[in-house]
């Protein structure tokens, strides 16, 4: 069973959800393409960026895997609440050059985020470098939640469905090497499942192979100390994700975090018939931040 934590009555019902703000002509909403450098390539970026002179809390928003879903609704719902939003494709990943892999995306996100810290870049996008949320769906959330952990400037965290990707592949350190590779191949075989089309460089079973040798490393429930002095939003769904992100907010709380906001919506990984509910959690729990 998951942590219910209420959520302020004001964050039901965001006119952002529905209404459009009223136009800046100074200072209008706009669409910003770009490159992002890391590690030698150019990662293809947008930015939505919010209407006003800012400078613009910002939220970077992470697909998951390979990323059919791009949640790009929820990028305009918070564009509309007055955030700008950062969308990218990590390496090797829908066009952007480079190999894929789960350690190029962590470095990508990283190299994101000190692209809007980068004072021309935060002028240019009327955006506050001081100011940024990590949103992560899937393999996004936990590419949100390890970033966070990493970096303690990040303001808040907000995971969707956040896939335990590694930690889910842990196996005892003594199993013999024959069943070692039984589980590595059902790794890959659900890895290819998802279908890896949108993928560069890489195959099923060298990605496997990554999350295996990084499964205590990367577990999510292993980021909640470092992730514990700041605002999260755990969203989970009919997925199958929901004992591993239990995991994680468990840790957070026993770590002292008073800013945990663990919802459950039923519906399937993409919230496919739940968009707007989507829509009014993430807004609702960026609300507050709003105000700070």
């Amino acid at each position: 069973m998951l942590l219910f934590v209420a959520i302020p009555l004001h964050a039901q019902v965001s006119p952002a959800i529905a209404t459009d703000p009223a136009p800046d002509k100074v200072n209008p909403a706009l669409l910003d393409t770009f490159a992002i450098p890391s590690h030698g390539v150019g990662l293809n970026a947008l930015v939505y960026v919010a209407a006003g002179a800012g400078p613009h809390p910002v939220v970077i928003l992470l697909h998951g895997f390979p990323g059919n879903e791009k949640n790009l609704d929820l990028a305009q719902a918070i564009r509309r609440a007055g955030w700008d939003v950062l969308y990218f494709d990590y390496r090797g990943s829908w066009g952007t050059p480079g190999d894929f892999s789960f350690s190029h995306c962590m470095e990508d996100v990283q190299a994101a985020i000190a692209y809007v810290r980068d004072p021309a870049n935060a002028k240019r996008l009327r955006a506050d470098p001081k100011r940024i949320v990590l949103t992560g769906h899937s393999m996004g959330g936990l590419l949100a939640a390890w970033a966070g952990a990493q970096d303690a400037q990040i303001e808040a965290v907000e995971l969707i469905s956040a896939a335990d990707m590694a930690g889910r592949t842990k196996v005892p350190a003594n199993i013999p090497e024959e069943a070692r590779k039984q589980v590595q191949a059902k790794v890959a075989s659900a890895l290819a499942s998802n279908g890896l089309a949108p993928l560069a460089g890489c195959t099923a079973e060298s990605l496997a192979a990554e999350l295996m040798a990084h499964a205590d490393e990367w577990a999510l429930a292993g980021f909640a100390k470092k992730l514990a002095s700041r605002p999260l939003l755990i969203v989970t769904s009919d997925d199958g994700t929901g004992p591993a992100n239990q995991a994680l907010a468990d840790g957070l709380k026993a770590a002292g975090d008073k800013e945990v906001n663990a919802v459950h919506i039923a519906t399937d990984h993409s919230y496919s018939d739940k968009r707007i509910e989507l829509e009014t959690k993430v807004l609702g729990a960026l609300a507050p931040l709003t105000q700070r």
